[in-house]
């Protein structure tokens, strides 16, 4: 993946989340909750995109 792919995909992100908290009424708690899950899920995003996390594949949950 290029740079320019990773940084499109930052904004894109980053728009659409500031969209949900500008234009969407909901309760302050619920948006922090929203604001952390999408943090979370791009920083590892970014890690597995550059390489230091490996491969989320191999990864299972449950039996």
């Amino acid at each position: 993946m290029s740079i320019i792919n990773l940084v499109i995909v930052l904004i894109v992100v980053g728009v659409l989340l500031w969209a949900v908290n500008t234009y969407i009424p909901m309760d302050r708690k619920i948006k922090f909750i929203l604001n952390v899950v999408v943090v979370i899920a791009v920083v590892l995003w970014l890690l597995q995109a550059f390489g230091v996390l490996g491969a989320m594949d191999t990864i299972r949950v449950g039996r």
